[in-house]
Order: structure tokens, then C-alpha cells, then sequence
């Protein structure tokens, strides 16, 4: 959808919603649609290019701290609990590749990365733990730093492709080159 919106490229449909583009043209071949209906050979757009996302790591808890400061008054300490804080983090790392699809040429390659933090209020109640956790972790979903992580990739791409310049090989592409393999 980031893709998409972005206007920077025009997505075609190769997913799930392509089987109900094929089964409207089963219908209008067979004749069960209206005539008029503008379907036919030729009209579907190819897809110049093809975008490959992969998932290099994705890890919750990955580094974070932890404290209490319970029993440093003592018996003060026991009469008001244990007042505990952490802070964990967790990660993603991915990797985006643009291919040329006619000629299979990876056009375009870009790795992201993201980290968000929980943190943790309270670990214990007050008194010696009676009264239960007043916890406070905002657990983030790890698909939100996933999706972060893919964003940044993108961003990363977007920039490298404005910059692109086609690489040429002396004799044409996929002709040898200049590197050579020993017999």
C-alpha cells in the first residue's frame, strides 16, 4: 500500500485479487456478461518491474535494562514495595530488490531497519507484592516494526533510484563482459 500510494510507481495486481480479474474474463468469454463490457486480449498492463521483500530478522527483546529499587530504605523498602522499571527493545531488518523484469536485471537493491522500546512502569504493587502488578508494558505488535522496517527500505530505494544510472558492459549485458573464467 506504501508503495502504492507514493505515486512513485504503477502496481499491477499479480496477488489474490488476480483470480477475480481472471474468473470476469472467464465470464465475458463465455458470454454470460453484457456485450459492450470492453474486455478482451491486450488490455491487461504488463508489469515492467517486480519488487522482492525479505525479512533479514525480526526479534522482540533484543537488548534492554531493568531496575528495582525495593529494599534500598530498608524496611521502608518493604513497607512500599518494590518500584521496578525496564525498557526492552525490539528490532527488524529487511531488504527490498527492484528486478527489471524483461531482462531480469536486479535494478535496485535496499536494506531497512527499525527498533521500538516497551517500557515498564511498575513491576510490583505496593506493600511486600500483595496487591498484585500495576505492569505497564506497551507491547508493540512486531509487525509494526517490521512495517517500519520495510518503510525505511523503501525510502532507502526511493533515494538510490533517483540517483540510478544504468550500468553498461562493453559488448551488451549477459555477453561475457570483461571478467573472464579460466578453461
Amino acid at each position: 500500500m506504501m508503495i502504492q500510494q507514493s505515486n512513485c510507481f504503477v502496481v499491477v495486481e499479480r496477488g489474490g485479487a488476480m483470480n477475480n480479474m481472471m474468473q470476469e474474463r472467464a465470464l465475458e468469454q463465455s458470454g454470460e456478461m453484457r456485450s459492450g463490457s470492453h474486455f478482451g486480449k491486450g488490455q491487461m498492463v504488463s508489469a515492467d518491474y517486480s519488487m522482492s521483500p525479505s525479512i533479514q530478522f525480526s526479534a522482540a527483546g533484543t537488548g534492554g535494562v531493568g531496575g528495582s529499587i525495593g529494599n534500598l530504605f530498608g524496611s521502608l523498602g518493604h513497607t512500599l514495595g518494590s518500584l521496578a522499571g525496564g525498557l526492552k527493545s525490539n528490532e527488524a531488518a529487511t531488504t527490498l530488490l527492484l528486478v527489471d523484469n524483461r531482462s531480469g536485471v536486479q535494478v535496485s537493491s535496499a536494506v531497512g531497519s527499525a527498533k521500538n522500546f516497551d517500557f515498564n512502569v511498575f513491576g510490583a504493587g505496593w506493600g511486600s507484592g500483595l496487591y498484585g502488578s500495576a505492569s505497564g508494558f506497551t507491547k508493540t505488535p512486531e509487525g509494526k516494526v517490521i512495517t517500519a522496517a520495510f518503510a525505511d527500505s523503501y525510502n532507502e530505494m526511493v533515494g538510490a533510484l533517483r540517483n540510478y544510472k544504468a550500468q553498461t558492459v562493453e559488448g551488451g549485458l549477459g555477453k561475457g563482459g570483461k571478467l573472464k573464467v579460466g578453461e
